[in-house]
């Protein structure tokens, strides 16, 4: 048996799905998201089964990306928890039949309240076509399932509809990535949509010396810095110039090498700087690794030293 040709098979089955869904999408998608737009409430997202894990994926998707949303389950709807849905908000209801049991069930309560009602079904004439005002067509021709049986392409397809519905709101609303960052301030994706440089960088204690220091004196500041660096500065502040233990150790091999030189003579002349300490940390570290550099000077638009951002720093606290 060969599960490479059956992995590849199931893969262009779904795939043929979304593109055919894609050629025969409607004006009912369009419907669909202006009604979620005129929405003043919550937009509220409710199936069973296999129907009802991919709702609850879109609404998590909905609720990071602007959308207030939530997830309702048929029967706990039934059980006291429509009070949850008012006329304010918009029910995405999802059926691949269309003849849910539990989810027909709450049907005509939903139209009770004048809430406007999106059905993701295959059947506009099925019991959840009929109530919807708006039927999102959810139509496959065949399910990945070799049994045919199995919700398979048609999960894959209400999923892909769902998140494309999303990314519609997302850009009718001029949704950002400072927006995106504000839903998700925690973890990896928070740290780089929401850290700046001037939460990392180090302001105080840098380790500055005159244009006129000797190499022996500028070997102490580098190592009573802990940066591996000592910058080079102006009777004003601004940077001249920067020394790395690695420029020293270069220097060493040089046959007139002295401790007495004057340190601009091994030093990097202009090295690259950022002028705007509310730049993204990540954005920080994408300079650091194409300069192949360790330390990245913060200063002002007059090159006056405000700061340094080691890729040490970066590195502890999780940016990427």
């Amino acid at each position: 048996m060969n599960y490479k040709e059956i992995a590849q098979e199931t893969l262009n089955i779904e795939a043929q799905t979304l593109l055919l869904a894609s050629k025969n999408m409607g004006d009912a998608f369009d419907k669909a998201v202006e009604t979620v737009l005129a929405c003043k409430g919550k937009l509220v997202v409710t199936g069973v089964g296999k129907s009802g894990l991919i709702g609850a994926k879109m609404a998590a998707t909905f609720a990071s990306t602007g959308t207030p949303s939530f997830f309702l389950h048929p029967t706990e709807a039934l059980h006291g928890d429509l009070g949850m849905i008012s006329e304010n908000d918009v029910v995405i209801a999802i059926s691949y039949s269309g003849e849910s049991e539990e989810l027909s069930s709450i049907l005509p309560h939903i139209k009770r309240f004048k809430t406007p009602l999106i059905g993701m079904t295959r059947n506009q004439n099925s019991t959840l076509g009929k109530y919807s005002d708006v039927v999102i067509d959810v139509i496959v021709e065949k399910e990945a399932c070799p049994l045919d049986i199995a919700p398979t392409s048609s999960t894959t397809l209400t999923l892909a509809l769902g998140d494309a519905l999303a990314i519609c709101l997302m850009k009718a609303r001029n949704f950002k990535k400072s927006d995106f960052a504000s839903f998700h301030p925690g973890g990896a994706l928070g740290k780089k949509l929401f850290v700046k440089v001037s939460d990392l960088m180090k302001k105080d204690n840098l380790p500055i010396v005159s244009k006129d220091t000797k190499v022996k004196e500028a070997i102490i500041e580098i190592s009573q810095g802990r940066l591996g660096t000592v910058l080079i500065a102006d009777e004003d502040n601004r940077l001249v110039a920067l020394v790395s233990d690695g420029d020293i150790r270069r220097a060493l091999l040089q046959d007139n090498f002295s401790l007495e030189d004057n340190v601009l003579k091994y030093a990097t002349q202009n090295p690259r700087t950022l002028d705007d300490e509310n730049t993204l940390a990540s954005e920080a570290l994408v300079i650091i690794e194409e300069m192949k550099i360790q330390l990245l000077v913060v200063t002002d638009k007059n090159k006056k030293i405000k700061g340094v951002l080691h890729i040490h720093t970066l590195i502890e606290k999780g940016i990427s």
